[in-house]
């Protein structure tokens, strides 16, 4: 695991707030290919972020992935309509995780309240017309993160603390 800062910081009781990473989707043969070699070669511009939330209540054993993608991320029409600069239908995902990724997670810190029911809240507002370089899942990803910690830009500053 790496961390955005030298010593995040936790507070008991207080919902652990992470970014990770995962390659682009796309359809089966050589676009996935090209996609999983950009992702092994940390093209940051090819990848696809995400928030996890591991809730700091005893009862719960997993954690909670969120992040906001295309309807059908592996349907060619809608990638190339995303990457001509067209928005298209997106959607927010939520899913649960009994553990945490192997690689290319960050701690980023504690979230002020409840993580879950706070990622509740900011889902239900965000709107899931997507347009890459303008409302993606960066944008998602910085906005979470922003919500439930008061880190701005926090994909801007994992970036530059990872090309060092």
């Amino acid at each position: 695991m790496a961390s955005l800062f030298s010593k995040p910081t936790l507070q008991a009781g207080r919902d652990e707030v992470y970014v990770a990473t995962m390659p682009l989707r796309a359809t089966k043969g050589p676009p996935q290919l090209l996609m999983s070699a950009a992702y092994s070669l940390n093209l940051w511009d090819l990848q696809h972020f995400m928030v996890i939330i591991k809730p700091s209540s005893p009862t719960l054993s997993q954690a909670f992935v969120y992040d906001f993608q295309p309807k059908d991320p592996e349907n060619v029409y809608v990638a190339l309509a995303a990457l001509s600069g067209r928005a298209v239908q997106g959607a927010v995902l939520e899913r649960k995780l009994t553990k945490l990724p192997r690689s290319k997670w960050w701690l980023i810190g504690c979230s002020r309240e409840d993580g879950v029911e706070a990622a509740h809240r900011f889902n239900k507002a965000w709107h899931t017309d997507l347009k890459i370089g303008y409302h993606d899942c960066r944008d998602y990803t910085n906005g979470l993160v922003e919500y439930l910690t008061g880190e701005k830009q926090v994909l801007k500053r994992l970036r530059s603390s990872i090309s060092r």
